[in-house]
């Protein structure tokens, strides 16, 4: 096929920070992109063109988009971190190898984003993947499935025989859920809504508490006292996630790497720190790259595509959305959508 030097996008309005912290709620797309035809860069030594199959948003989409990720934005950029595409060009020995292979990628800094009908991306950061693994599964395969790889082994090597995780309803909880589930290190899940509780007691979550409801207070102390969860994996980083950490045991660690919440907590009970040995910390899947060795990364990879394949994983999908019709339809559909919403050509 012939290389396109142009594609469609959804491109950035702004650049740098907007200096607020408002969640990654969206009103409208209209305040921060525009649906337009933009150039295509000449690929530099190592990069690839992908013709765009299935993109996966994310809350660090939404975060970047309104300016309160921790990159800056790109004023005219395509939006998008993450999806699954063909390589239709490349630049570079290893680069070419990839050429004409399905693959799923994360955006490198000096690439363009995945929400367009094109995209440029270092190779290093393209995974092929197997022929009998589902697009859907495929465009959320780095983000979610690594991170909870990644963060599950957090749960592993803390020798707890539980773990609580908020925003439970989330994917990427799902995949850890299932972990759990499979290792017999039962899941305690936090939810915001009663109803969402049934489908993860179904995947293998042992408790799923309610943060919204009149009793949650009285319930997280008689799950803390049955379970003793070690490890709090935390997506909100709000005052129920504090008051969570403050009932845990000896040695918990809460380990923060979302920020639904715009509020910040306030934790009173400083002395744990010193007297229980207990610990926050942050996780970004961009260090666990940077500090795990690739053959560790290899193996893990190999075992997120085996357990989609397989049945043990599946992304739950609640929209499709066409790239054209984005700008009208996808804030209603990340505001209403049970699952990922993913975007496609």
């Amino acid at each position: 096929m012939s290389v396109p030097s142009e594609t469609f996008a959804l491109v950035q309005k702004h650049d740098g920070y907007s200096g607020k912290a408002e969640g990654p709620s969206i009103e409208s797309l209209d305040l921060y992109l525009d649906a337009a035809t933009i150039p295509l860069q000449d690929l530099s030594d190592g990069q690839v063109l992908i013709k765009m199959l299935m993109a996966s948003i994310n809350p660090s989409d939404l975060h970047y988009i309104k300016g309160e990720y921790g990159h800056p934005r790109v004023k005219g950029a395509a939006a998008g971190f993450e999806g699954v595409g063909e390589v239709v060009a490349a630049n570079g020995a290893y680069a070419q190898s990839l050429v004409g292979k399905r693959v799923a990628f994360t955006v490198d800094p000096a690439g363009s984003g995945a929400w367009a009908d094109y995209a440029i991306t270092a190779a290093n950061v393209c995974i092929p993947v197997r022929e009998d693994m589902r697009n859907e599964d495929a465009a959320g395969h780095v983000v979610n499935p690594l991170t909870a790889m990644a963060m599950f082994d957090i749960v592993r090597k803390s020798e707890t025989s539980s773990f609580i995780m908020t925003a439970a309803n989330s994917q990427l909880c799902k995949l850890m859920t299932a972990l759990g589930r499979d290792e017999n290190i039962a899941p305690i899940a936090i939810v915001r809504r009663p109803e969402q509780a049934a489908h993860l007691e179904e995947l293998g979550a042992r408790h799923v508490l309610c943060s919204t409801s009149d009793d949650f207070q009285d319930s997280i102390r008689a799950v803390m006292k049955q379970e003793k969860p070690r490890v709090l994996l935390d997506a909100v980083a709000n005052q129920v996630s504090a008051d969570i950490f403050a009932a845990m045991p000896n040695r918990a660690r809460w380990v923060v790497y979302g920020k639904l919440d715009p509020q910040p907590p306030a934790f009173k009970e400083m002395g744990q720190f010193v007297f229980m040995e207990k610990r926050i910390e942050g996780f970004w899947l961009t260090r666990w790259f940077m500090s795990t060795p690739p053959e560790e990364q290899i193996r893990i990879i190999g075992e997120v595509q085996e357990r989609f394949v397989s049945g043990k994983w599946q992304t739950e999908v609640g929209a499709t959305i066409r790239l054209k019709d984005a700008m009208s339809d996808l804030a209603d559909a990340l505001r209403n959508a049970n699952g990922k919403v993913m975007l496609v050509p």
